[in-house]
């Protein structure tokens, strides 16, 4: 088996936003630790329970990235746009609910806008 590399623009876009969701995936994984400091958390507080949560969410993520490159399926590039646009909202409700307009908040906040656009413009046939 091969991955597969586009040749459209649009597609090439979907493949390195998923690229890019699989590679955060994969940081998320292996130091969890440094990923509670980037969020803000206090480290010394959180149990063994707590890293295997966030390991899972970065195993999540890492997976539904290597999905739409390894299968190079359109609805698998639709899944990926639809959770990352997702995630923006509830970031988005987050910042206004909560009032966490901070630049960490907005910077995350953009990413996953970026990373949802390529994905849902390349499906929807926009690019």
């Amino acid at each position: 088996m091969e991955i597969y590399f586009p040749t459209e623009l649009g597609e090439q876009l979907a493949f390195t936003g998923a690229a890019a969701t699989a590679i955060i995936g994969l940081f998320v994984l292996v130091f969890p630790a440094t990923v509670l400091r980037l969020s803000a958390f206090h480290i010394g507080g959180i149990r063994p329970e707590g890293y295997a949560s966030v390991r899972s969410i970065g195993a999540q993520y890492l997976g539904l990235g290597l999905l739409p490159i390894l299968l190079a399926q359109d609805w698998l590039y639709m899944a990926l746009g639809i959770a990352l646009a997702f995630a923006a909202i509830g970031r988005l409700l987050a910042c206004i609910l909560d009032r966490a307009f901070t630049p960490r908040n907005i910077l995350i906040f953009l990413l996953e806008v970026v990373l949802s656009v390529g994905p849902l413009a390349y499906v929807f046939g926009y690019l």
